[in-house]
């Protein structure tokens, strides 16, 4: 019985190791160095009218194609989509980069331009079919904070790529501000404070931290943040509220507010017409 035993079990054990070899899982990859490779994530902010016909069906960065129809490159919106923290990766150097709207049985060229992509992690935004993208800088690693408890902190990049009328970007430095609830129970909130500094068009700030207060103490963390847009002088004196048009057509002061989770790091980003449509608005883009 114990020979049998014996045998049974090494059978059991050379049924085991066959299984084994026979199901290795492999996840083939390519190393990517921030310093020899060029990654980056394509932003589309040209002010045009949302909707599919405005949509970018094909994407195509040297002669390859990046997306199609099955995955659009959507109007105010960027790609790799689908989770956070993608970018595509190619050799630095110049690039060409090509954009392509309508369906996919008769797509029509929109954008076709060269421009320098450097080593490392970068946001390209094509704010104009006429013109080429910004550069913008993806500084990683990402702010963190380590605490023994919770956080307290989101972080916001805010860019400037508003425009007054067609092809006419704005003159003004906007100041982007930030008000948080500092009591859940009476609703009292915080002065008004800067994030980051004045930015002209086409530049943005760094990740700027604002704060999040919770309302619910055992959880993940959200909380809701509002905006505003100041003018800044050239003499760096406020010059009042930025004066928008709203979907109403009413001219009004530019305010917003969105809903931040600590920890997370996102894009927001100013486009549109200021006094015109499609309206101008802050478009949300989650980095990290």
């Amino acid at each position: 019985m114990k020979t049998l035993d014996k045998l049974i079990l090494a059978l059991i054990c050379t049924f085991l190791c066959t299984a084994c070899e026979k199901n290795v899982v492999e996840y083939p990859a390519t190393p990517i160095s921030d310093e020899t490779t060029a990654q980056f994530q394509l932003h589309y902010m040209v002010p045009v009218t949302s909707g599919t016909v405005n949509n970018i069906n094909k994407v195509e960065l040297n002669g390859a194609l990046l997306a199609n129809e099955t995955a659009p490159l959507a109007t105010y919106n960027f790609i790799p989509s689908g989770a956070v923290g993608k970018f595509y990766a190619t050799n630095p150097g110049t690039v060409n980069l090509k954009l392509y709207r309508g369906p996919a049985s008769s797509l029509t060229l929109a954008y076709d331009r060269d421009f320098d992509l450097p080593a490392g992690k970068y946001n390209v935004i094509v704010h104009d079919f006429d013109m080429p993208p910004v550069i913008v800088k993806n500084e990683v690693p990402y702010p963190t904070v380590v605490t023994e408890h919770t956080g307290t902190t989101a972080w916001v990049k805010f860019y400037n790529f508003l425009y007054e009328t067609p092809g006419v970007p704005t003159p003004l430095r906007l100041q982007y501000q930030f008000q948080y609830i500092t009591d859940n129970e009476t609703g009292e909130k915080s002065e008004w404070a800067d994030l980051g500094n004045a930015v002209s068009f086409g530049e943005a700030t760094g990740w700027e931290p604002v704060t999040v207060n919770k309302t619910v103490e055992i959880s993940a963390g959200t909380a809701r943040i509002d905006y505003r847009i100041r003018l800044i002088g050239e003499d760096g004196s406020d010059q009042g509220s930025l004066i928008v048009q709203n979907a109403a057509g009413n001219i009004v002061n530019y305010s917003d507010w969105w809903n931040a989770a600590i920890g997370r790091v996102y894009h927001h980003m100013l486009a549109g017409y200021r006094v015109a449509t499609p309206t101008s608005s802050v478009r949300v883009a989650t980095a990290l």
